[in-house]
């Protein structure tokens, strides 16, 4: 547990309101570019991605910041005990404390096999076990050699889960896509509207389908109606029960569930309680990764992530790329009083990324409590939002050059596309807009440049741009699976720095628990007889409402 209640309380945090009363708030970045030539190199930082010898170049030098504000933001992520934290994780310490347990998605993508416990226990052995269970049936599944009820080769791959158990997977196997097998068909059913499951199943054969229902404990209400829905369906045609082990495996550790519901013991994909579920990627949860890219990419995006998480341990603060991101995201939420952070990534098989960087963030850090039970003096947990560009520049990009609001932004690009059409035509284009984008939000347009262009005199403050938008530019040479690993560790580790600094838990989310205790008793009510008991007005009225129209009794 932290050792201070609020991070207000810090002395390196009241030096930055000084300096921020001071400088801060007066930063004119296009002055500090003018006045230092320098300026690119001293607040760019390069990521060696040792997983496949490729790099990804971070430039902070268009945030708020001098170097005076990095040095102050280090010096508070080291009296937060910042580096405290990390290392508490990366040994398998209970560092979630509201649910004593440790958090050790780090250890899912140990590749070199470095020595990692919990509870003095060994864990290397065991996620190795998963990982070579994985590989072996991925690549029966891949190959053909595992064959549906008929004999039929398996085509269709239908994952069912909700949350990180859904998140994940979609997204990684979208960014991915270039190195998929095209003869398999992903759907991913999350939502309990019956939508999402049956129009998965339109597209789908029983007898080439198989299905990964993914619930560590078998009974998330969302995952296993669906998961019944999906074998109700499939029974219809099958009709023997014996079938569905041929057709369904089961990402869980709740082996009572799991085969009482028909699924072979053998077909189990498990993974330990120190793996949260927005972190789950890298275990079991990957499955579908495993399958449709194959498990030699699935180690390589394993890699990039260990290759940034031995960035993340092994670096000084003032050269750590997440520890400068997440400091970066505390001095814009917390000082400049900014309440979103824009992700947007100049890549269209990044599409799904901003979603699952939501939930990354969002059921991470949006807490209210500190380590000490305290309520916090202090803004957490930014809204994290984001669309791909250039479809985002379209649509709400007039925000973030003319509007009110401070949007600290991240745009993402690959300098090497997986689809280089028109002797790479679309790709320049692409990153004309990457590189216009960042220095637009920068420099802006005075009223003189207006005037000069010959504007109209009650047109000038209309297309007058203040600039001086923070933006961070990350440049990957390709999106390879090692780049991805690394870039979702980066904001992992973003992520952790925020809330060290904050001194909340990162780790536990007891807040989706209320809506869906609430939710169980409201179902019953919806079930039976009357308007339910014991809500107010406005919820016993939608009840009755709900109940008439839907003609449910």
């Amino acid at each position: 547990m932290g050792s201070f209640a609020q991070a207000s309380d810090l002395t390196s945090w009241k030096a930055l309101q000084e300096h921020h009363a001071n400088t801060g708030r007066n930063i004119a970045l296009k002055d500090l570019f003018q006045k230092d030539p320098q300026r690119f190199e001293k607040f760019t930082r390069t990521f060696a991605n040792s997983s496949d010898n490729s790099e990804i170049l971070f430039d902070f030098s268009k945030n708020l910041i001098t170097e005076d504000t990095l040095t102050l933001l280090v010096n508070l992520a080291k009296e937060a005990g910042v580096e405290k934290l990390r290392d508490e994780m990366f040994n398998g310490d209970p560092i979630n404390f509201t649910e004593n347990r440790a958090v050790y998605h780090v250890a899912l993508r140990n590749v070199t096999n470095q020595p990692m416990q919990v509870d003095g226990k060994s864990v290397v052995e065991g996620v190795n076990a998963v990982l070579d269970h994985m590989k072996e049936f991925s690549e029966q599944v891949r190959s053909g050699e595992w064959k549906g009820y008929t004999g039929k080769k398996i085509k269709t791959i239908v994952n069912v889960g909700i949350g990180g158990s859904d998140l994940g997977p979609v997204m990684v196997t979208e960014a991915l896509k270039p190195y998929a097998q095209r003869d398999l068909t992903l759907h991913f059913v999350s939502n309990i509207d019956g939508t999402h499951v049956a129009e998965a199943l339109r597209d789908s054969d029983p007898e080439t389908t198989l299905f990964l229902i993914a619930s560590k404990t078998f009974t998330t209400a969302e995952t296993v109606t669906n998961a019944n829905t999906a074998k109700e369906w499939f029974l219809k045609t099958a009709q023997d029960e014996a079938h569905i082990a041929k057709h369904f495996v089961a990402l869980s550790t709740n082996e009572v569930e799991v085969t009482k519901f028909g699924i072979d013991k053998k077909n189990m994909f498990g993974f330990e309680s120190w793996v949260g579920g927005r972190y789950s990627v890298w275990s079991a949860i990957g499955l579908s990764v495993a399958l449709y890219i194959g498990f030699d990419n699935f180690h390589q995006f394993l890699a990039g992530a260990h290759a940034m998480d031995k960035h993340f341990r092994e670096t000084p603060l003032e050269q750590n790329i997440p520890i400068i991101g997440g400091l970066l995201s505390v001095w814009y939420s917390d000082f400049f009083g900014a309440q979103t952070h824009l992700v947007s990534p100049f890549d269209q098989y990044l599409h799904r990324f901003p979603a699952y960087l939501q939930q990354l963030s969002m059921e991470s850090n949006g807490k209210a409590i500190t380590r000490t039970g305290d309520y916090v003096k202090y803004t957490t947990g930014p809204i994290l939002f984001g669309e791909p560009a250039t479809n985002a520049q379209h649509s709400f990009y007039q925000l973030l050059h003319q509007g009110t609001k401070l949007i600290p932004t991240d745009f993402i690009l690959a300098a090497q596309s997986h689809n280089p059409v028109q002797n790479g035509k679309h790709q320049v284009m692409l990153a004309s807009n990457f590189l216009a984008q960042a220095e637009a939000l920068m420099v802006g347009k005075t009223p003189e440049q207006v005037k000069a262009e010959g504007a109209a005199a009650d047109l000038v403050s209309h297309k007058t741009f203040l600039g001086n938008r923070p933006t961070t530019s990350i440049l990957a040479q390709k999106i390879t699976p090692g780049a991805l690993g690394a870039l979702i560790a980066y904001y992992e580790h973003l992520t952790f720095t925020e809330g060290a600094v904050w001194n909340i838990n990162s780790f536990d989310q007891w807040g989706v628990e209320l809506g869906k205790v609430l939710a169980k008793k409201i179902q019953q009510e919806l079930e039976t007889e009357g308007a339910g008991a014991g809500h107010d007005s406005s919820t016993s009225g939608l009840i009755a409402a709900f109940k008439k129209k839907a003609s449910l009794l």
